[in-house]
């Protein structure tokens, strides 16, 4: 079989600048090397992971973003120390929650936060001490 591998998160977005701005400011992406954020695109790293932002319009045929939870693609997960602290200051920031931290079973915490565009981010740690 061949061997794969994560290359990219796609996210279509009415606001180009100010989603990749938002996976910046709150969640520490930085723009991939040699690109910029235009209102049309934008190529972001996030945890060795790309997220490509492109721009769609109002109007285009674009469905919009569907209520969770709902069949298919629901979310991505960001895995993160100290996971507490980190919602304490996404919180801070206003970021909206739509499920706070729980440790659903020995080993993981989660918790579940909203971008501006509605959507699903999973914020995760994993490590033994959480019983």
């Amino acid at each position: 079989m061949p061997e794969y591998s994560w290359d990219h998160v796609h996210i279509k977005t009415y606001d180009v600048t100010s989603s990749a701005k938002w996976l910046q400011d709150k969640l520490g992406a930085k723009p991939m090397q040699g690109t910029e954020i235009t209102a049309a695109r934008a190529d972001m790293m996030l945890g060795g992971v790309r997220v490509l932002f492109t721009e769609v319009k109002q109007g285009d045929g674009t469905n919009a973003t569907p209520a969770i939870p709902y069949a298919g693609f629901e979310h991505f997960g960001v895995a993160v120390k100290d996971i507490d602290k980190a919602c304490a200051e996404l919180k801070a920031q206003g970021v909206e929650f739509t499920r706070e931290p729980v440790t659903p079973r020995a080993g993981i915490r989660i918790a579940f936060i909203r971008s501006p565009q509605g959507i699903s981010i999973e914020l995760l740690e994993r490590d033994a001490k959480y019983k």
